[in-house]
Formats: structure tokens, C-alpha cells, sequence
């Protein structure tokens, strides 16, 4: 069980994590000062399954992993947005931080208390049940290993590459 963090359209990276607190300005982990200025009380309220819901562009701007990394940090169980800004999505799937497109900001209420179950996909906010959209297999994985350099170091490839063996593409 979590609560429901809502956000707007186009949250960008320096929103998440704005630049004079990146990890190699200030020595320390990000996850502190994640929406430090956006939304101040973010950082020392969010707990370990609580799900962030946006509107459309989510994690557009720059390509600062450690915006990413602040999120993941956060124990946030899923990010769900109308869209995501394409180095986000890319950002996130290799940090094993499960996100989905989904309409859901303009139906669910900022604070409510939610249940996300990854593998049902399906996030219960007030008694009504939300159907996500399906991750991709290679994405399950990457998450279920934590990431995609933790996937990469258990099974020493890339995630897809039976499938690319298959075509002929991959040794």
C-alpha cells in the first residue's frame, strides 16, 4: 500500500533534480533534493511504494540520469504519465524503475492512498482498478533484476538477445 504523488504536464529533469544538486556538484546522492524546489516536501515524505502519477511529457529536458536515479531512490513502486519524454522512458527502464502510459492524472487524486501490483498491472486508487498497459518481456526482466547493468552482470547479455539469436542478428 502507497499514496498517490500527483503531478502536472512537462516535468522536466531539472524539476526532479535540479542541476547545482547533482551528484558530482555536491558529493551526495540525489535522492534527497528529488523535486527539492517543485515540491518541497517530496523528498522526506515519500515512502517505498507510493506511485508518482503525471500528465504528458514526463522527464522531458535533459538527459540527467541522476533525475532518475533520485526517483528510483525515492522506493517509488512506478512512475504512470499520459507520456514520457523519450530519454526518461530510456533512463528508467535501464534503472529498473517500472513506468507506464496511462491516463490516470486527470482521475486520480494527489494523496489518495493506492495499491500498485506490478504484475497484474494494475494500480487500486479509492476501489476502482486501473488497468496498465503490458511491459515488454525484456523490461520485465531488466526490472526483476534491479536494472539493466544488474540484469547484464546475472545473465552476462542483453535482455532480447535469445530473440535475436532467433533472427539471426545476435551471436
Amino acid at each position: 500500500m502507497g499514496r498517490i504523488w500527483l503531478f502536472g504536464d512537462d516535468i522536466d529533469t531539472d524539476q526532479i533534480v535540479p542541476g547545482r544538486y547533482a551528484p558530482y556538484m555536491t558529493g551526495e546522492s540525489p535522492v534527497k533534493y528529488a523535486f527539492i524546489e517543485y515540491r518541497p516536501e517530496f523528498a522526506g515524505s515519500v515512502q517505498p511504494g507510493d506511485v508518482l502519477v503525471a500528465g504528458d511529457n514526463f522527464g522531458c529536458g535533459s538527459s540527467r540520469e541522476y533525475a532518475t536515479e533520485a526517483l528510483v531512490g525515492c522506493g517509488l513502486s512506478a512512475i504512470i504519465a499520459r507520456s514520457f519524454a523519450r530519454i526518461f522512458q530510456r533512463n528508467a527502464v535501464n534503472l529498473g524503475l517500472p513506468i507506464f502510459e496511462a491516463p490516470l492524472a486527470d482521475v486520480v487524486p494527489d494523496g489518495a492512498e493506492a495499491e500498485f501490483s506490478l504484475e497484474a498491472g494494475t494500480l487500486v486508487v479509492n476501489g476502482q482498478t486501473h488497468h496498465l498497459p503490458p511491459i515488454p518481456e525484456f523490461q520485465r526482466e531488466i526490472i526483476a533484476a534491479g536494472g539493466l547493468i544488474p540484469y547484464i552482470r546475472q545473465h552476462g547479455r542483453f535482455p532480447g538477445t535469445r530473440a535475436l539469436q532467433g533472427l539471426g542478428i545476435a551471436r
